[in-house]
This record gives C-alpha cells, structure tokens and sequence, in this order.
C-alpha cells in the first residue's frame, strides 16, 4: 500500500461496530455435493480459499442467495458476492445479508474487516454466527456514523494501485507477452489430435515413490497462520486453503522439501499440488516425487502430472465419510498419460502446460490493461471538473 493510501487511513476516525448490528444471517437449505455440480445454474459457495470458495456451478434445486451479500467459512474466510449463489451445507459456510445494501467497493471494504476472523478460527475452533455475531469490526466513520464514501474512494484509489502494480509485474516477468509461441501452438494442436494410441496407462506407483519426512512434534493448532520470528517454513496438512500450507514451523528439525507433489490422506477432498517452494508435511498428507532419476521433471511436467492424478484422486465419491486412504491406495491407481513412440511425451506436457499457462495470463493482462485505461478516464474527468 503507497505513503497516500496509509496517511488516509492514519488520518480516518474509526468506530468499533457489532457485527450482529451490521448483518443478518442465513444458510443454505440443502447438501450439496461435489456430483451436483454440473456447470448450468446458480455459483455454488463452499468453505476454503480456493477458487475465493466457489466450488462451481449447479441447477440443483436449493436456496438462492441474494448478490451483494458476505460469505463466511468455517474458517473465517470472508468473501463478497457481487453474484447470486447456493452454499452447501457440510462446509460451515453462511450468509450474512448488510442491513444496509452496500455497493461493490463497500462490500469489499466490509469484507475485508471480517478478515481478522481468519486468525481466529481453523479445523479446531470452527466458525459460526452464534460466535461471531457479538464480536466487532471497526469502520471508518464520520460525524459518528459509518463513512461509506470512505469505503468507496478508499476500495477504489487501491483497485487501481493494485491493477498497476500488477500491470509493472507481468511487464517485469515477462507475461505480458502472451503471444504463443510455434512450439506451443503445435502442442495445442497435437494435443486436441490425440487419437486412444497416443495415450498410455501408468500405475503411479511405477511413476512416483513417497518422501519419508520426519514427524514434527506440533499440533496445528499451536502453530502461527503467518511467518513469525523462527516460524517460517510452510507446514503441509489435509486442508485444500492455500494448497495445504496454512500453518508455520521452525525450519530446525524438519524434512525440507520442493518440487514435489502433495497429497491429503484424510480429508474431505483429495486434490494433489504440485508444490515448487520449500515446506514440510505436518499431519494428514504426504508427498511424492518422481522415481527416474535419470530424468528431471520440469514445473510444468510436473502440473501436467497433477492434472492427471487428479482425474483419480479427486473425485466426488471420496470424502471424510467414505475416505479415499493413503499412499497404499493411491500408487495402485492408474493414470493416462500421452506418449510417443510409447515412452511418455514429457516435451508435449511442458508445452501444452506453457500454453495453458499464457493463454491464462492473456486474459489477466487485457483485464489490467482494460483496468488501468477506466481509471485514467476517471481521473481524467475528475481533473477536468
């Protein structure tokens, strides 16, 4: 945040706010699972970061709730919904509705208050209204009245200091060339040519050995959600919020690993991760790694394998109440892969991966370019008045 954005804040008076005074709240009306998905209808909202908690979209008949309203997890994680949405009801996730209809910079403002309940709530402690509805949230506030304009101006002076740093940083990396290159338009077009031949089946035991880790002596409910002082190194559990890495441990004593892939061992869904930056497993999961050491596996080799596993691991049918198990189960498994001359095609993943990769970036670099142009437009108006 810029010296312009902090003085504001510095400068604003703050009002502390009952929660249960601001809101009401609701829940969903009926379980909706992971094979109700179905890609037609209404956003489906569940607990978890990932995908900011929208697990996708289904016709199922179930409550709708009403758009510019805040979800909030099991976990605390709270998200403004400028959308109408279902929420599942396994998840601990609910709806609070603003006694005061917020536009989309103020709800955001709101949402971002709730925040702090992420640092009090997880696996151990789990969120409700009935434990958040008597706690507060400060607000900017003016004549002893909340200052929504504050809200507004302040959402919308960060909106565009965030778009531009954005814009600075694909620039820098490089992702503002989102141009394909012919080694990844050809791997495009191979891949969607792929005939049954081209494909082969591979146990991933065949493929992949378990890392064995040393066991930490922590629980995770003792461990700090940010890095602090020693507390640095990313700890690995069941959970699918931020890949499985929402805890820190002294690196002192830990397995320290990179360039593997994670994978949960009791949890209510088995998503693998291929995990690039160094972390260490603490509970409930494990990780693999690539057998051959005469070949290296490339980032990208390694998301197209994800991918893969994925298609058997991660699927609706498992859950905390019919658990997909462990290592033991999992290296049994089958997964397909493309080949050519029947060795597997790494060069065709890497490019296709890269592909995807700038396909993706394409359209977040055109969103910050269309972005930055709105809010010179504005200013532009601004000065002119």
């Amino acid at each position: 945040m810029n010296a312009s954005l902090n003085e504001k804040l510095s400068k604003v008076e703050w009002g502390e706010y009952k929660i249960e005074k601001l809101f009401t709240s609701s829940n969903g009306d009926y379980d909706i699972q992971k094979k109700h998905i179905n890609g037609v209808g209404n956003y489906v909202i569940t607990s978890g970061l990932t995908d900011n908690g929208v697990l996708g979209k289904s016709d199922i008949p179930a409550k709708i709730f009403e758009k510019g309203t805040i979800t909030i997890d099991m976990f605390g994680c709270a998200f403004y919904r400028q959308f109408q949405y279902k929420m599942v009801t396994h998840a601990r996730v609910f709806s609070l509705k603003p006694l005061k209809p917020l536009t989309h910079n103020q709800g955001l403002f709101f949402s971002i208050s709730l925040n702090y309940l992420s640092r009090e709530f997880g696996y151990e402690n789990m969120c409700s209204w009935e434990k958040i509805k008597s706690k507060t949230i400060q607000l900017p506030q003016s004549n002893g009245e909340i200052d929504f304009d504050f809200m507004e101006s302040f959402i919308a002076e960060l909106e565009a200091q965030r778009i531009a740093e954005l814009s600075a940083y694909l620039k820098v990396s490089g992702f503002d060339n989102y141009e394909l290159s012919d080694e990844e338009l050809d791997a495009l077009q191979k891949f969607r040519e792929l005939s049954e031949e081209n494909w082969g089946t591979y146990k991933v035991g065949n493929l992949f050995e378990r890392v064995k880790t040393k066991k930490l002596p922590y629980k995770a409910k003792e461990l700090p959600k940010q890095p602090t002082e020693e507390y640095v190194l990313p700890c690995l559990t069941s959970s699918f919020q931020n890949q499985g890495l929402n805890y820190y441990a002294p690196k002192e004593g830990a397995t320290i690993l990179s360039n593997v892939i994670s994978i949960p061992s009791n949890s209510d869904i088995y998503r693998a991760y291929y995990q690039s930056r160094d972390f260490t497993v603490l509970s409930d999961s494990y990780t693999i790694r690539w057998r051959d050491n005469k070949t290296t596996l490339l980032p990208n080799q390694y998301l197209f394998m994800v991918m893969c596993i994925n298609k058997v691991t991660d699927l609706p049918i498992y859950s905390y109440k019919n658990k997909l198990g462990g290592w033991n189960v999992v290296k049994e498994k089958h997964i397909r892969l493309p080949q050519k001359n029947d060795k597997i095609d790494l060069g065709l993943m890497d490019s296709f991966i890269s592909a995807m990769k700038k396909l993706t970036i394409k359209d977040v670099a055109l969103y910050a370019d269309r972005k930055i142009e709105a809010t010179k437009t504005i200013v532009s108006s601004k000065s002119v008045e």
